[in-house]
């Protein structure tokens, strides 16, 4: 090889060498820009949407909670034949769910009791009232005389995800403000511990420490939001052993509402028996997948038979919900009322159809609510409203319209609205009453509803797209 040839040679192995570093270099070093946060901090919690939140980091959200979560004694009322000096008493959990002194526990917490008394972490007492109880799904409301407390809001208990972090908050053993965390192990399960025949048991289980006391404690999400109210464990020693069960916080926040504003809970029916689909019965009746739950039985003259469901359809939504099993379909239910209606999805001969069916109470009547509205508008929307009762109106002056209940895939859920919002204000104008609401509302194709969240300082605004 002649020396030109050589120094071309070596040329041009040069440049290519340099070449490869450059290239090397430009996608090895370090970027400039500071990395993004695999998650935000969660400080506000004003923030009305779910987001999961992955660090392990629990002391935001504990710090905030702890505040919230009372202990409860009540004392048991005395046989005949009991010593006047022999006072039996039992302990549990509670959590504050407004900041005028409504509290929420399990019935079995306070069943019994002549005398309820609620320690706050400040250490101040107070006795309490019970507003109402529902044994269907062991829940009670409370009352205390007391104003401007710390209170937790509900969080969507819809959005959990197995695997999920979660945190327990209670009194186990009377060991006030008690923190434990752990994961949601499982969603909808039916463990048989309540005894009323309409019981609903769709729990959420998780495997964060859960011992007794801790009955009526909360449940919470790494955000800080009330997502299930602590309730059972599964155990053969008495103690904890990695199987905790809580009612869902979106069930568990109907009921309460209830409770607070009607002193009972307005639970509609379907007028359905239904079992699971296994594999065998899916290959019989030509389903694409062992799923969704087969109607084996109809009340006469009940909502779904009069809505033309038929012995060995296949139910698999409800308001776009799968539906698979009992407990799945009774907790749906229990977020709706009388006078209603709701959209079921179900499989006949291999079609799939749907039908709007109005729900009725347990007597096959359905006598809507009073104040409160359930129109075509309203469900094209998304959702449910009633008037304010005396104490709210006393609570919101300038009046208003409080969302009730928030249908999947619909434009309100689509824009973050959430329970409980009480809507004072329709494209700027001040709203009064639900008569004066629906009219504003049907003036706009775009509305932009102004209004409160109970507990949060400051308005919040949402813009509906049909």
């Amino acid at each position: 090889m002649n020396p030109r040839s050589l120094a071309v040679l070596l040329l041009a192995c040069f440049l290519s060498a340099a070449a490869g570093v450059f290239g090397t270099a430009r996608y090895l070093a370090p970027t400039n820009r500071a990395p993004v946060p695999a998650d935000p901090s969660r400080d506000d919690l004003r923030l009305r949407t779910f987001a999961s939140s992955s660090p392990t980091s629990f002391i935001s959200a504990a710090e905030r909670v702890t505040p919230a979560v009372v202990f409860v004694r009540s004392y048991l009322k005395r046989s005949l034949l009991s010593d006047l000096q022999d006072e039996r008493t039992t302990t549990g959990s509670a959590v504050i769910v407004s900041p005028d002194g409504f509290i929420a526990t399990n019935n079995h917490v306070i069943e019994g009791a002549r005398r309820i008394r609620i320690t706050l972490q400040d250490r101040r007492e107070f006795d309490a009232e019970v507003i109402g109880v529902d044994e269907s799904t062991d829940l009670a409301l409370l009352k205390i005389d007391a104003e401007n407390l710390p209170n937790l809001m509900f969080g969507n208990s819809d959005s959990l995800r197995v695997g999920e972090w979660v945190m327990a908050v209670g009194n186990p053993f009377s060991l006030n403000s008690t923190v434990t965390a752990g994961i949601v192990s499982a969603k909808g399960r039916s463990i048989d511990v309540l005894e009323p025949d309409d019981r609903i048991e769709s729990f959420i289980q998780t495997d964060a420490a859960v011992n007794p006391g801790n009955s009526g404690g909360a449940l919470i999400n790494t955000a800080g939001e009330l997502i299930g109210i602590n309730t059972a464990i599964i155990t053969n020693s008495g103690r904890h052993e990695g199987f905790a069960f809580a009612i869902p916080g979106n069930l568990a926040n109907r009921v309460i509402r209830d409770l607070r504003d009607y002193g009972e809970v307005k639970r509609a029916v379907l007028g359905v028996w239904i079992q699971g689909i296994n594999d065998a019965q899916a290959k019989q009746l030509n389903l694409p997948a062992a799923r969704g739950a087969l109607i084996t039985n109809l009340t006469p003259e009940g909502p779904a038979a009069r809505a033309g469901l038929q012995v060995g359809d296949v139910m698999t939504a409800i308001n776009g919900v799968e539906i698979n099993s009992s407990p799945q379909m009774q907790e749906q239910l229990s977020r709706y009322r009388p006078g209603q209606r709701i959209r079921v999805t179900y499989i006949r001969n291999g079609a799939i159809e749907e039908r709007n069916i109005l729900l009725r109470d347990k007597s096959n009547r359905p006598g809507q609510l009073v104040g409160e509205r359930s129109d075509d508008l309203l469900h094209r929307l998304g959702f449910e409203v009633r008037g304010l009762t005396p104490s709210e109106l006393r609570a919101y002056g300038a009046g208003g319209v409080r969302v009730i209940s928030i249908f999947r895939h619909s434009p309100v859920e689509s824009a973050n609205m959430e329970t409980g919002f009480v809507i004072q204000s329709v494209n700027g104008e001040r709203v009064s009453n639900l008569d004066q609401f629906l009219r504003l509302l049907r003036r706009s194709d775009r509305p932009l509803l102004g209004g409160l969240y109970d507990g949060y300082e400051g308005e919040y605004f949402y813009r509906l797209e049909p």
